[in-house]
């Protein structure tokens, strides 16, 4: 699989990543240059209203700390879990007629892999809300 993905001979020295550190040296800097700017010439006006938590105009009830339903963060991992399986279909999709019978058996058993944490989790009650 890693042979279908390679373009060209890898002739890969040092020189061939020098474009990629200036950019990546020339993006930091400008980001510590423009904040040290903003920091410099920026107004220095700190009062009690702006110190305080910005909270949208409604009153605050009730502390922050109180224990929440791990429903909802299970069900935001199986979303990322479910939504990262569609993005690697598209390279599939996209190089289908390349891969032929041996990428189509492949793409098969990664489906097959999730589908059975799929039957898993739904065996194990874990989209059930009422309890």
């Amino acid at each position: 699989m890693i042979y279908l993905l390679q373009t060209g001979p890898t002739n890969a020295n040092a020189a061939s990543y020098l474009p990629v550190a200036l950019q990546i040296a020339f993006a930091a800097g400008l980001v510590a240059f423009l904040m040290a700017v903003t920091h410099w010439l920026g107004p220095k006006r700190k009062t009690t209203d702006k110190l305080q938590n910005f909270t949208s105009g409604i009153e605050t009830h009730g502390d922050a700390r109180q224990p929440m339903a791990i429903k909802y963060f299970l069900t935001a991992i199986l979303f990322v879990l479910f939504d990262v399986e569609v993005i690697f279909f598209y390279p599939y999709a996209v190089n289908f007629k390349d891969l032929g019978w041996a990428g189509f058996w492949a793409v098969l058993l990664f489906v097959g892999f999730f589908l059975c944490g799929f039957i898993y989790i739904i065996k194990k009650g874990a989209l059930k809300w009422e309890e």
